[in-house]
């Protein structure tokens, strides 16, 4: 009888206690820019870039949309990538919603001209009102309950393989490493996030050149569960050894209707061994219909559209599970 008892007293204390929380991650539509949104179990957000300028404030408008989905009432750490107008731009229309407590990013602007003088010097006008972390490769962003990892910043990569990573990477062998990138793509802060065993990748606009420093002739990274694609799926980053080291088990495109996902990197990625799906925030009008995914996998299959996200939510054991908030298409990934 008393061991009955304390069976029944033990299920139900396990009954109340609070269930496990999970990881949140939004793709926000921002018609070709980036805004990815990550809530940690413990509920800090992680903001990577915020779309565009202008358009009546319509990227941060819909990052703050996401944001109030996820209970997010203050973006705890901005991470900028580098500065281009489709990753920085909407930092104004984002504070007119949401306080921003720290801004991380490559430090300096490596872009001369008037335009880029202008965007940057408006970003520093909000960045210099708060605390301002510069990263460089092997640091760490500190989300509670996530291991934020900066594996590319300011020009350069992690110099040794990641814990567990440090494979010949067999696409190397007939590869060449591209021209240097001497541009704000090239300066891209790309960040490794891990939630016990789900890993996701988000390397920014990185380009090619930093890629093969990144996989070639070994992989420093491992694989990958999550990759979001770079550079909007332009043929500039993606390159097939980097694709083919990470090994995505799924992968998300931040394309616009008529700005990225190139069908040759649509097809490098279907063509890595141990891809699941692509998904996409946009159809790709400039591309045919063999190098899009099925509607179901595309948050926004018009060029009109109302700015849909994709949602993932991830276990610790690496589960993960992709909404599609247009159609409420879904579906689970289990661990490998």
């Amino acid at each position: 009888m008393r061991a009955l008892f304390a069976a029944l007293l033990l299920a139900a204390c396990a009954g109340s206690l609070p269930a496990a929380k999970d990881l949140e991650i939004y793709a926000i539509d921002v018609e070709g820019g980036q805004a990815t949104l990550l809530v940690a179990p413990g509920g800090q957000s992680l903001l990577i870039d915020t779309g565009f300028p202008g358009f009546n404030h319509r990227d941060g408008d819909r990052i703050a949309a996401a944001a109030k989905a996820a209970g997010v009432k203050k973006i705890d750490y901005l991470l900028i990538t580098h500065f281009h107008r489709d990753h920085v731009g909407g930092v104004q229309g984002l504070t007119k919603h949401l306080p921003i407590l720290h801004f991380v990013d490559h430090g300096a602007q490596t872009e001369t001209g008037k335009d880029a003088e202008i965007l940057f010097n408006e970003y520093k006008s909000f960045r210099d009102k708060r605390e301002h972390i510069v990263v460089k490769p092997g640091d760490t962003i500190p989300i509670k309950g996530l291991d934020v990892q900066v594996l590319s910043s300011a020009g350069k990569v992690i110099a040794s393989p990641l814990p567990g990573a440090g494979e010949p990477t067999p696409d190397c062998a007939d590869y060449t490493r591209p021209p240097a990138d001497t541009g704000e793509n090239g300066q891209s802060v790309g960040v490794l996030i891990t939630f016990g065993a789900f890993r996701m990748l988000d390397m920014g606009d990185l380009t090619a050149d930093h890629e093969y420093d990144l996989v070639c002739p070994n992989n420093k990274i491992g694989t990958v569960d999550l990759f979001v694609v770079s550079h909007h799926g332009v043929n500039t980053s993606n390159s097939l050894p980097f694709v083919h080291a990470i090994s995505p088990r799924v992968a998300v495109m931040n394309n616009g209707p008529a700005k990225g996902g190139d069908p040759g990197v649509w097809q490098t990625l279907r063509d890595t061994r141990g891809l699941l799906d692509l998904w996409q925030l946009h159809y790709a009008v400039n591309s045919d219909k063999a190098h899009n995914s099925a509607d179901t996998f595309i948050a926004n299959v018009e060029t009109i559209c109302e700015g849909k996200w994709i949602k993932i939510t991830a276990q610790k054991d690496g589960t993960f599970h992709v909404v599609n908030s247009r159609d409420k298409f879904q579906k689970t990934y289990v661990k490998r």
